[in-house]
């Protein structure tokens, strides 16, 4: 299918224009709440083509309160620009809040605009905010759309910093694949912003503006997927560093620094995913800019959507545990159902304990306990005497033999220790995202020379960036065997855990076949498991990572196994 463009932009999408409109209210043009919706990049920060000269047509005068269809009651004027404005209304049919754009019937660009509404609702895929009319009436043309108000702008997400990962990753699969399935279906976006793009309360991504904000601004593109395709690469970029990937500020967001070009994100700010920075690169190689590492350059949306099905899958991050409150005792089980709470701050008095026995049922009790505890004592005296006095005769007969073993004193011998030559090993990082570390320098860690060694990649903190928990060396001694000691050297205080495959000629296929059998930290670390150990499979596993060369990254010299 042939290319065509017939993309929608953004109404309140003012790229550089000031609104002509009072800035007080609160809400956007789609419907996400208490967030106005803005936009202020320049087709020339986006590298967007430029927009046709805008209509002389004034905007219809129309204010609050004001009915279309005797249906839909404008609530609220949100931009008013370039002879058409955008409300929030009210359904009153289905008793809904609603998005509506007005121009007047005889505007340069109403016949574009209808088009482009009627070619958005025909798609109804729901990652898309829907159109749900599009009419022409007398003077008036007008589009409603749906109203999101539990959704959030991504320029609001990203004021507070950078996405997490699992949260980036999400963002750009979800809006890479939407706009796939809308261009196989020939309509382009062109206006692509941290503005159009919303999460919902639920976690989803929808986009808003397809098929109707382009045609209201007369953008059009030769090549519209580069041109989306490019954009979801700056969302991507803004999402991982909080920059934006050119060097005019835009969307609430600095640009990059003067004459450095396009850098990965990865180094713009420590600790970013290697797999989607290069991912933002190669979507962004569209306008001058070179791909990451030699990977070739994603031009369409579907190729983007390929190289993400590409990537090792990145997992959501483990839920956060929350300790249940405090068992508090209902009044009834504390014994005063009925009786009133006591005001907050008073003391409340201590019980006085009950006095001991003073009856004569009392007292006969505490007699007999007496005496019987008197027998006990006497009756456990006479049993030890008489003990005492047999072992005694014993000793005194003359005809008794004693045999000695002189084996008795010998405390039994430790078994000897001894190496175990190390069969193989190989790297090991199942959260990562391309799932190796420097494979081809393991045999250095050990190979008996601690000049040499196997090292990590960089990481931004001691915790691996807070990536993952860990990286590691699966040794593999051969057969199965009894451990005794492991010894390791490092390349500074690194901490470690060494971990057990267990009694299997099997290598476990997941990390949680390895078992942790001991663990500890520092240059020199000797590992004994605190109790008997065979395996043919160890995992030395890293945990905390030293500063190595004014990075954090993690050092194995030397690797020494003994039964």
């Amino acid at each position: 299918m042939a290319e065509r463009s017939t993309a929608a932009v953004d109404v309140a999408d003012t790229s550089g224009d000031e609104p002509l409109t009072a800035q007080a209210d609160q809400s956007t043009a789609d419907g996400v709440a208490n967030n106005r919706e803005r936009d202020t990049d320049s087709d020339e920060a986006q590298g967007n083509p430029t927009s046709e000269e805008p209509g002389k047509t004034s905007p219809p005068e129309l204010h609050s309160g004001h009915k279309l269809a005797r249906r839909y009651r404008l609530e609220e004027c949100v931009t008013r620009l370039d002879g058409f404005s955008s409300w929030r209304a009210v359904d009153e049919k289905l008793r809904r809040a609603v998005g509506v754009h007005l121009l007047p019937a005889d505007h340069a660009r109403a016949r574009s605009v209808l088009a482009a509404a009627r070619s958005s609702a025909l798609l109804g895929d729901p990652r898309f905010v829907q159109v749900l009319d599009a009419v022409e009436d007398n003077d008036l043309v007008y589009v409603v759309h749906e109203w999101l108000p539990d959704a959030t702008e991504l320029t609001a997400l990203l004021a507070a910093g950078p996405l997490e990962v699992y949260d980036a990753y999400q963002m750009v699969s979800q809006v890479a694949s939407a706009m796939a399935a809308a261009h196989r279906e020939g309509l382009a976006h062109l206006r692509l912003s941290p503005n159009a793009v919303l999460r919902t309360s639920t976690g989803q991504w929808r986009i808003r503006g397809l098929a109707v904000n382009a045609a209201l601004r007369g953008i059009s593109s030769d090549t519209p997927q580069r041109t989306d395709t490019e954009a979801i690469g700056a969302l991507l970029y803004a999402t991982l560093t909080q920059r934006w990937p050119y060097e005019s500020d835009a969307h609430g967001l600095a640009g990059l620094p003067k004459d450095i070009g396009l850098i990965p994100p990865d180094q713009v700010r420590a600790g970013v995913h290697r797999g989607l920075s290069e991912l933002a690169m190669r979507a962004l190689a569209n306008d001058g800019a070179t791909a990451s590492r030699h990977e070739s350059p994603c031009t369409t949306p579907e190729e983007l959507v390929k190289a993400i099905g590409e990537m090792p899958r990145i997992r959501p991050p483990e839920p956060a545990y929350t300790a249940p409150p405090q068992y508090q005792r209902t009044p009834y089980q504390q014994g005063g159902y009925s009786r009133p709470a006591p005001h907050p701050g008073v003391t409340q008095p201590v019980p006085t304990p009950p006095p001991p026995l003073q009856s004569r049922t009392g007292k006969a009790l505490k007699w007999g306990v007496s005496a019987l505890l008197i027998a006990a004592l006497g009756l456990g005296s006479w049993q030890l005497a008489d003990a005492l006095m047999e072992r005694g005769g014993k000793a005194d007969d003359p005809n008794q033999t004693q045999t000695v073993d002189g084996d008795n004193d010998k405390s039994p011998k430790e078994p000897v220790s001894r190496p175990i030559s190390i069969a193989g090993a190989h790297d090991y990082d199942p959260f990562g995202s391309d799932g190796s570390e420097y494979p081809e320098n393991v045999g250095k860690a050990y190979d008996g020379d601690p000049g040499t060694y196997w090292q990590t990649s960089h990481y931004a903190s001691a915790d691996f960036g807070r990536l993952k928990p860990g990286v590691g060396i699966v040794v593999d001694l051969g057969k199965v065997q009894q451990i005794g000691k492991v010894a390791l050297t490092f390349g500074g205080d690194t901490s470690v855990e060494l971990r057990s495959a267990g009694a299997t000629d099997s290598e476990p296929q997941s990390f949680e076949g390895y078992q942790k059998i001991a663990g500890g930290n520092g240059t020199t670390v000797d590992l004994k498991p605190d109790k008997a150990v065979k395996t043919r499979y160890l995992l030395v596993w890293l945990t905390k990572l030293p500063v190595t060369d004014g990075q954090f990254r993690g050092r194995v010299a030397d690797i020494k196994v003994t039964s």
